[in-house]
């Protein structure tokens, strides 16, 4: 079955159906990686938006369900160049095409992706549709795309209730805006008791808990949808506690405390992105998927210092609170996929909810 993708600046591409037939209406954003589709797929950092993958060939290894970072796929779309028709791997269980039908992710193969990023690229993020109707006028499907708005993410993908999650280390409140699995591995794997917040629990419940450190996670959508999660953050910035933030949490820890942000023209995703530790001058290489980023100079060098930049566009990428246990990293030191340059940022974490 033939499948459509039109841009909300009248691109159009052609090719062939893969996952669901359902139409859908999302923003169109692109990442670098070569592997990694499943947890990527997963990522509710990934709600409301569709995946162009770059890497011409995806699927070749099948889908391990072992390596998925949520309860469900939350990517709203899959655009390949080619979806492999064979998956060899000996922990495969089912094929990426049934893991697609079976979440109901409608897709598109057989495009050139190459051209679709350029255009991303040069022209920035923009929505689109997917849809398989051969018939649909063009004018009709830009006035759906115009008129489709992006909901607060966030309350889509966070915890529904509290969870518990019995370790012998120091205990962890972590406030959930979408987390991968993986951070709430990292944490486990070091010995944490992790007890797991809904995103807008009040900051007065998660310190009353009286956690020995705060993990603010990853998730999706323009952090300054996320006011009054922005109010109580502000809450846990003021009190004693060890925080370490990552992405979206690292976003909202900055408007938190003056900082502003800014939605960048086509974002970070991918698991191959460079960026320099500025005391040490190290690089290392970092998993990424952000479409925001606190702007440079919009924060009190009193309140915070930038502590990592990005190498290739010179973006922010982490943040040092002055007189505080806090630190904050744009990128994703739990990876998944990508490399796992800065997992001491895990290691540094725990010590400083002991003291060290």
């Amino acid at each position: 079955m033939k499948a459509f993708l039109i841009l909300e600046d009248g691109t159009s591409f052609s090719g062939n159906s893969i996952g669901s037939t359902q139409d859908a209406i999302c923003e169109i954003v692109f990442n670098t990686s070569m592997t990694g589709y499943l947890e990527i797929l997963t990522d509710p950092s990934y709600a409301g938006q569709a995946v162009v993958m770059t890497y011409p060939l995806i699927g070749n290894y099948g889908i391990c369900l072992e390596d998925i970072e949520s309860f469900k796929p939350w990517a709203e779309g899959f655009i390949v160049g080619e979806l492999s028709r064979i998956s060899s791997n000996f922990r495969s269980e089912i094929s990426i095409q049934t893991f697609l039908e079976t979440n109901l992710i409608p897709g598109i193969s057989g495009i050139d992706t190459r051209a679709l990023t350029k255009i991303l690229r040069e022209k920035g993020t923009m929505k689109g549709m997917i849809t398989t109707k051969e018939g649909i006028k063009m004018e009709d499907a830009l006035a759906e795309i115009k008129n489709h708005t992006i909901e607060v993410v966030v309350d889509k993908v966070t915890s529904k209730e509290k969870k518990a999650m019995k370790g012998d280390g120091p205990k962890v409140a972590v406030l959930d805006f979408g987390a991968k699995a993986n951070i709430i591995n990292s944490l486990m794997k070091r010995g944490c008791q992790v007890d797991i917040y809904p995103a807008h629990t009040k900051a007065e419940e998660i310190l009353s808990d009286k956690p020995d450190g705060i993990m603010l996670t990853n998730g999706p959508g323009d952090p300054k949808d996320c006011k009054d999660i922005i109010v109580e953050v502000r809450k846990l910035y003021e009190s004693n506690v060890p925080i370490f933030a990552i992405c979206l949490g690292h976003q909202l820890m900055a408007l938190a405390t003056g900082a502003d942000t800014r939605k960048m023209k086509y974002g970070h995703r991918g698991a191959n992105h460079p960026v320099k530790d500025l005391m040490t001058g190290k690089v290392y290489l970092s998993s990424q998927n952000h479409g925001y980023v606190v702007k440079d100079g919009t924060l009190n060098e009193s309140i915070a210092v930038p502590s990592f930049t990005n190498v290739n566009d010179g973006s922010n990428e982490g943040l040092d609170y002055v007189g505080k246990k806090i630190y904050t990293v744009q990128f994703h030191p739990e990876a998944c996929p990508g490399p796992e340059d800065t997992e001491f940022l895990f290691d540094r974490f725990i010590n400083q909810m002991k003291g060290e």
